[in-house]
């Protein structure tokens, strides 16, 4: 089944918000991303080893927490850029007294919503 690309995220599991948000490297990688940045970028800029970034990068963003954009490159060499995608992240406890997390996104950009679509279709082909 296709996740409809220009659809609101899915809220996260709260553990994997948790572990993300508890995790030092995770901290360090967001307190870089000023700007959307490859996963080089953001390993040399965040001092986390690269082979690490991209597992932090990867729960990241299943936490809802960043953004992967895709840039198409004219050489068909395609790269994903990383960007903050939270405002604010809430948990909060509910009338059954279980904790819930709720995270407010950014605003996607037509480009981003673009990007989301190109991205989909890279994963079907």
């Amino acid at each position: 089944m296709v996740r409809d690309p220009f659809a609101d995220e899915e809220t996260p599991e709260l553990q994997t918000v948790l572990d993300a948000l508890d995790d030092e490297d995770c901290r360090a990688i967001v307190s870089v991303l000023e700007e959307p940045l490859t996963a080089s970028e953001i390993s040399d800029r965040s001092g986390v080893p690269l082979s690490t970034t991209y597992r932090k990068l990867e729960l990241l963003t299943e936490s809802s927490l960043l953004y992967e954009g895709v840039e198409v490159r004219s050489d068909g060499q395609h790269a994903s850029r990383y960007a903050i995608d939270f405002e604010e992240v809430v948990i909060s406890l509910d009338e059954e007294l279980s904790l819930t997390v709720d995270i407010s996104h950014r605003a996607r950009t037509p480009d981003q919503r673009l990007e989301n679509l190109w991205s989909e279709v890279r994963k079907e082909t």
